[in-house]
């Protein structure tokens, strides 16, 4: 079957059958490389969403997330010649449906990959600036009132760091969004990595109670909203804080547990944006607001002529096996 990719290229993707008694036989890629044990993960919950989309009338989204990494091209890595086996991946055909899990997946390990090469130069550039992780939140919305609500979210976050008392010099902005329990609301918030003044925490402080009162003003609602604010040890680096903010979206789970959910959840999300950068951050970590080229990323570097291993997905195993 001949699908097209998010750049309009045409390929054809095999579909592996999962009829002949020689499956169990095969190797399985999770047995040989328990790292790439994610992989069967995130290519299960890809047959659950493409299923969604085919409930929901959207059949050429449906197509694509079916037809996606059907089958993986990995090459031995060095670590093979000394009797070890490392495989890296060279090649796929990731259908890149925004709500895709397995493209969902390869997209936040891109983003982290760029953020991590950046961040030694902001440390280098700002080395005793301090860094707050601050999350902000609001009361769950109706799943149809979403992306209004993120309008408003964002433009309130926008009104904050107008605000003279404002702290942040440069931030790294990423919007959650999480499935009420009730099945008919969903619950957006903010994560913010933040860098701030070496001098914030004697001069211009913001107590919790402060940043709560800030955040109600800019949302004008009449209640006090959740907020958390963590700080980062003087010295130490933000990594761990900025893998928080560099993740999903929604989370997988929240994806296919409820096909109606997830339906009105497309919609609502169109055309919003998952990561914004501001003030001095923006120039080293500005490609993080755009989609990655390359969903294989560094996983082909420092291949050698040692051979392909290719693994194909059998839907009824749950499994990438060997082929």
């Amino acid at each position: 079957m001949s699908v097209s990719d998010r750049d309009g290229k045409s390929f054809c993707a095999p579909i592996i059958s999962s009829e002949t008694g020689a499956d169990k036989q095969e190797t399985a890629l999770s047995d040989l490389s328990p790292k790439d044990k994610p992989w069967d993960k995130h290519r299960g919950n890809a047959d659950i969403v493409a299923h969604h989309y085919q409930k929901g009338g959207m059949e050429k989204h449906s197509k694509r997330v079916g037809l996606c990494s059907q089958v993986l091209d990995f090459r031995l890595g060095p670590e093979a010649l000394e009797g070890g086996l490392k495989l890296k991946l060279a090649s796929s055909q990731f259908c890149r449906v925004r709500h895709c899990p397995v493209c969902q997946w390869r997209r936040s390990l891109m983003w982290r990959a760029k953020a991590f090469d950046a961040l030694p130069l902001v440390v280098e550039k700002y080395p005793k600036h301090r860094w707050l992780f601050v999350t902000l939140t609001l009361k769950n919305c109706l799943l149809t009132d979403l992306k209004k609500t993120l309008d408003h979210v964002n433009y309130s976050f926008k009104k904050l760091t107008k605000r003279k008392v404002f702290p942040g010099l440069g931030w790294i902005k990423s919007v959650e969004v999480t499935r009420g329990k009730d099945g008919k609301t969903a619950h957006p918030h903010l994560h913010i990595l933040m860098m701030v003044n070496p001098s914030y925490f004697k001069t211009g402080y913001l107590s919790q109670k402060k940043w709560c009162q800030l955040w109600q003003e800019c949302l004008k609602v009449d209640y006090q909203p959740v907020l958390d604010v963590q700080a980062v040890k003087p010295g130490k680096s933000p990594t761990s804080l900025l893998s928080e903010v560099i993740k999903y979206q929604t989370k997988e789970s929240d994806l296919i547990r409820d096909p109606d959910w997830f339906i009105e959840y497309v919609s609502q999300m169109h055309d919003t944006r998952a990561i914004a950068i501001g003030g001095c951050l923006k120039d080293y970590f500005k490609s993080l607001e755009q989609e990655p080229e390359d969903l294989v990323g560094n996983d082909q570097e420092h291949e050698i002529d040692e051979g392909h291993l290719y693994f194909g997905w059998r839907t009824r195993e749950k499994q990438y096996k060997m082929i």
